[in-house]
């Protein structure tokens, strides 16, 4: 399929052909959710520790007899049912990771792609390059372009003005192609790819 390809000034640059094996499949959703499952479950720091009952220091003695003295039965004071007693059921650390399959984790990628492109929300530039590192300005180009949320992909480095002025502003993120991740295209409304970035992405499904 062909796609439009613009300047940041919103000027026609021509247009692209897209592979329809990475951006014309039908979108599966039950994929796309298993990848933001993958990586939400990933960045779990997983380094959450309460002291339960074994971890508190303290005297393992019976604090008083089993019989006549018209309490309930006790052993240490670490138990749960005191205070400064140990945690039931204490969180300790564990690492929240799920596995999922190589070729299913790039499937999601692709059929991320394919969401965009059927929801008519892919953006092609010709480059993500600016003359001087100014947010207002690149701002302004955004609006004319229409992003108002928007995720965008550059080649294999984002060049270094475009970075410094968008990372400033709202909703905008900029990732270089090897970056790119299903949760970060679905979390925004638009997905934006130079044209570099298009060439990268379809070299590495080949």
């Amino acid at each position: 399929m062909k796609i439009d390809v613009t300047t940041l000034e919103a000027k026609k640059a021509g247009d692209i052909e897209l592979s329809d094996d990475v951006f014309g499949l039908e979108p599966r959703e039950d994929i796309i959710q298993s990848m933001v499952v993958y990586q939400l479950a990933k960045r779990r720091a997983g380094t959450q520790s309460v002291n339960n009952r074994a971890l508190i220091i303290g005297s393992r003695k019976k604090i008083y007899r089993q019989k006549g003295t018209g309490g309930a039965r006790h052993g240490d004071k670490k138990v749960p049912q005191f205070r400064g007693g140990g945690k039931a059921f204490a969180p300790q650390p564990r690492d929240h990771s799920i596995k999922l399959p190589k070729k299913v984790r790039a499937m999601a990628l692709k059929h991320a792609l394919s969401a965009k492109v059927k929801d008519g929300a892919l953006k092609v530039l010709e480059s993500a390059s600016v003359s001087e590192p100014k947010t207002r300005a690149l701002k302004d180009a955004f609006g004319k372009l229409g992003l108002t949320s928007a995720l965008i992909i550059d080649g294999a480095q984002v060049e270094k003005n475009f970075g410094t002025a968008a990372r400033n502003i709202a909703n905008i993120d900029v990732l270089p192609v090897q970056g790119i991740n299903v949760y970060d295209i679905l979390r925004r409304d638009t997905l934006v790819l130079t044209r570099a970035a298009v060439e990268a992405l379809e070299a590495r499904f080949k």
